[in-house]
């Protein structure tokens, strides 16, 4: 694929997260990709794997927040195999709590598929806002 086909996924991707709609980013998930959470915090970790991203990641981060869940992308840089998307979170925690992280994620994109992503956050915000990542889910750590 292109880089303009790689950007054009990974906005596709973005735009169906903000309008609930389509499965773009679960279709897009090779199955060996990965997630790293960069930092040195409690969710710091690289995620193995899609059902790790999915369910571990992504599960837990869906038990905190309402379904009035997006994050919206203010820019898209592509070159190559790579999209860096500058994005903020407009999302309600289920205890009523604003959390609004600033992002800037690394997208690596192989033959139409998701292979690695660098997330880049506030994580004092992040823990301060949705708590320590839970020690059970230690299991998807590399």
């Amino acid at each position: 694929m292109s880089t303009d086909d790689n950007k054009k996924l990974i906005q596709q991707i973005y735009s169906d997260s903000t309008n609930r709609s389509g499965t773009t980013f679960m279709d897009a998930m090779a199955e060996d990709a990965t997630w790293t959470v960069t930092g040195q915090y409690s969710w710091s970790r690289t995620f193995r794997g899609r059902d790790a991203i999915l369910n571990g990641l992504m599960g837990h981060v869906r038990s905190l927040l309402t379904d009035r869940t997006r994050t919206v992308p203010h820019t898209f840089i592509a070159e190559g195999d790579l999209v860096v998307v500058e994005a903020k979170g407009d999302n309600l925690t289920k205890t009523g709590a604003r959390y609004d992280n600033d992002y800037c994620i690394i997208w690596t994109v192989r033959d139409g598929k998701v292979t690695a992503v660098r997330e880049y956050c506030d994580s004092a915000l992040t823990e301060r806002v949705l708590g320590p990542f839970p020690q059970e889910q230690v299991t998807v750590v590399a």
